[in-house]
């Protein structure tokens, strides 16, 4: 049986890696405490108010959470934005969690914790001898570095060349080793390319591949999925329904979080979202786009497309011109005389890239399956716009200065007239089909067993990988003992 989330202990490398710990004050949070960060420590949360959110200390692990209060240091409610009709152009609900106040600014730190913690906590990555290798378009391996500076161990990012400057500025900033592979955001064989020359001439390697880590998907399943379930619980009036969670598929960890929710909420319908330059879910397409963060010319091994029931394709032009207006003088001036109310606008700055793209997702949505003001949907805003100032002044230099010319443009084009086209509901052969596409990325490629691929379609075999978190709870608590802060 296929169980690629069962822990192996090795005592040895743990007394190793809890004397690293024990060392750099390190505590490892729980699941539990990510879900619920006011159940940490006291002496925790004590210091969390003289610690920046992105400083590099231990201490902010205990941040990686969808609560974080940046005015008082501590934890609050679920950080969001509700788009309004004025912007959407629906009645539905589209409400966005905001993943700009994790540490490192994108919610892809809780993906690499998942993925690095049971490693981590059992032994089988040594921070005195193992490199640990974040193969990522972005974020992701912000997430993978950031972690290895408070281990202080050495991160090794692999991200396409034409990313954002930010990123790789950043992550430089760090000390991590930046591998720079052709191409731009869909260029994800490149990168694993990359991974296997690694693999092949570095014993000391370990690659925490966020496209096949079910530590990915696990994270958004318990703590980004009990974030949408509190926020609906608080935000929902009476009669209203949970009606879709629509989320971009990069890696496919964020969609994870869809399959707790329909646990709860069976009718919903769980939408992937990707780029309409790379159509790949949509009609087995491929192509360069400009939504960093998503659509990778290949289905993730950890993405479920069983449970998935439609795919929005979005074009990158759409996102691009609406993400101009969001950071732009004249593209709020026009939103506001369009009655965006100024609290809106002035929270605008937290939608990045592939939020716009999640956000005219849901738009989508609620167009195709005819939704009303008794239903919502929720999306994710992975990062922020402070990721992507570069991308700002790359399209005033082609384009000229944003105008309120462009703003109607936009406005009108991209929002009011976002409509059903390029937008598919999947039947069970059309989910079977693209489950089949997984065959000639990870088998032929990547040299995983065709057993094991059989396996991913089953729907045991999910909640066989999503009742691990007990287990995994359990063995955080006895190495936080072993480290005896």
């Amino acid at each position: 049986m296929y169980n690629p989330v069962q822990l192996h202990f090795n005592e040895e490398v743990m007394k190793i890696t809890a004397q690293r710990c024990r060392e750099r004050g390190i505590r490892i949070p729980t699941f539990a405490e990510q879900k619920n960060p006011d159940s940490i420590p006291e002496s925790v949360k004590k210091r969390l108010p003289s610690v920046g959110l992105w400083d590099f200390d231990p201490i902010n692990l205990h941040r990686i959470n969808w609560k974080n209060d940046v005015k008082t240091g501590l934890f609050g409610g679920v950080n969001h934005l509700e788009f309004p009709s004025s912007i959407t152009g629906v009645k539905a609900r589209v409400i966005g969690l905001v993943g700009k106040y994790f540490p490192t600014g994108a919610h892809k730190v809780g993906a690499a914790f998942g993925c690095l913690v049971p490693r981590l906590i059992t032994g089988e990555f040594n921070p005195l001898t193992h490199r640990a290798v974040w193969p990522s378009t972005g974020n992701y391996c912000r997430g993978g570095a950031f972690d290895c500076a408070l281990l202080a161990c050495t991160p090794v990012a692999i991200l396409p060349a034409e990313m954002s400057q930010e990123r790789f500025d950043w992550l430089r900033s760090i000390g991590s080793e930046v591998i720079a592979t052709p191409g731009s955001e869909s260029n994800v064989k490149e990168i694993y390319d990359k991974c296997w020359e690694i693999r092949n001439t570095d014993k000391n390697a370990v690659i925490f591949n966020q496209f096949d880590e079910f530590g990915n998907c696990i994270w958004h399943y318990e703590v980004t999925a009990s974030a949408i379930l509190e926020l609906f619980e608080k935000l929902a009036a009476p009669g209203q329904r949970f009606a879709g969670y629509v989320s971009a598929t990069g890696s496919a960890g964020t969609i994870g979080a869809g399959e707790r929710l329909r646990k709860v909420f069976p009718s919903m319908k769980m939408v992937a979202t990707e780029a309409l330059q790379c159509p790949t879910l949509y009609m087995n397409g491929f192509g360069a786009h400009r939504i960093e963060g998503i659509g990778d010319k290949h289905i993730p091994w950890i993405h479920n497309v069983r449970n998935t029931d439609a795919v929005a394709a979005i074009d990158d032009e759409d996102t691009m011109r609406v993400y101009r207006m969001f950071n732009e003088p004249a593209g709020l001036e026009y939103l506001k005389s369009q009655g965006v109310a100024a609290d809106v606008i002035e929270k605008l700055p937290l939608v990045g890239i592939s939020g716009v793209c999640n956000m005219l997702a849901a738009v989508k949505t609620a167009k195709y399956f005819e939704m009303d003001g008794n239903d919502v949907i929720f999306t994710i805003l992975t990062d922020s716009s402070e990721m992507y100032g570069s991308r700002v002044a790359e399209m005033n230099a082609e384009r000229g200065p944003f105008t309120r010319d462009h703003a109607v443009i936009t406005y009108e084009g991209s929002l009011v007239k976002q409509g059903k086209e390029h937008y598919r509901e999947l039947g069970y052969w059309d989910r079977k089909a693209l489950h089949n596409l997984k065959y000639f990325t990870w088998v032929e490629q990547q040299a995983k067993d065709p057993r094991d691929l059989d396996e991913l379609w089953h729907p045991e075999f999910w909640d066989r990988i999503f009742s691990v978190v007990p287990e995994w709870e359990k063995a955080i608590v006895e190495f936080n003992q072993l480290v005896g802060l």
